[in-house]
């Protein structure tokens, strides 16, 4: 079956890419499926809904604004290559660019990251206040301090201290991982679900990875999780 939405990161913020050749009714159900269960990663983000070739009417680019105005998403501007499409995306009193006009880049990226491919690499601590927001892997040089927000499609590796909230797969994607040397987070969120340190913090035993099993999220030493 053809992928009806694809995720990806621009200079921006985020992408969704809708399929062209799919109903527009199915890609509206799709997008609110995605929004569900992807809530927290895109409440607030800054979004370009690409629909590509396809011919868009009028009340079709509206019902696309109320759609992310109902999951607080901000909606930048929808990207076309049709000429029929900008004039009704301009009529419904929105923003139309070019598809090719912002390509990908890392998304809500500070100034002390880069990307290689799908990942995103954080070379400094992440402050209190400070919010990276992905929708690849973040790989994380440094620490997430207590404030200090790491959002991520998929899996989190912080070459440090976690303190502050980290969710990993809030795309939905029960498959991700947080690794870090040292977890102690605020909050730590994979996919739909969420887990808070002990009040008393424990004596680190080194490097550790959380992941979901059976329905809830656990931790495990490294060694031990790199041998199941």
């Amino acid at each position: 079956m053809e992928q009806l939405i694809q995720i990806k990161g621009d200079r921006k913020g985020l992408r969704l890419l809708l399929a062209e050749n799919a109903p527009f009714e199915v890609l509206l159900q799709a997008l609110e499926e995605q929004f569900q269960r992807g809530e927290a990663f895109f409440r607030g983000a800054d979004v370009l809904i690409d629909v590509g070739d396809r011919s868009i009417e009028q009340a079709e680019a509206q019902k696309l604004e109320v759609l992310l105005q109902k999951w607080t998403v901000n909606l930048r501007a929808i990207g076309t290559t049709n000429r029929h499409s900008r004039g009704a995306i301009h009529d419904a009193g929105l923003r139309a660019t070019h598809s090719d006009h912002e390509q990908a880049a890392p998304s809500q990226a500070p100034a002390f990251a880069h990307s290689t491919g799908e990942s995103l690499f954080v070379v400094r601590t992440v402050r209190s206040g400070q919010l990276i927001r992905y929708h690849g892997p973040i790989t994380i040089l440094g620490d997430v301090n207590p404030g200090a927000e790491v959002i991520s499609g998929e899996d989190v590796v912080v070459w440090g201290r976690v303190r502050g909230v980290v969710h990993a797969g809030a795309t939905g994607n029960e498959d991700s991982v947080v690794c870090a040397l040292e977890l102690q987070p605020t909050q730590l969120r994979i996919s739909n679900l969420a887990a808070r340190s002990p009040e008393e913090a424990l004596p680190s035993a080194g490097p550790e990875v959380a992941y979901i099993e059976e329905g809830r999220i656990v931790v495990a030493p490294w060694d031990t999780f790199r041998k199941s």
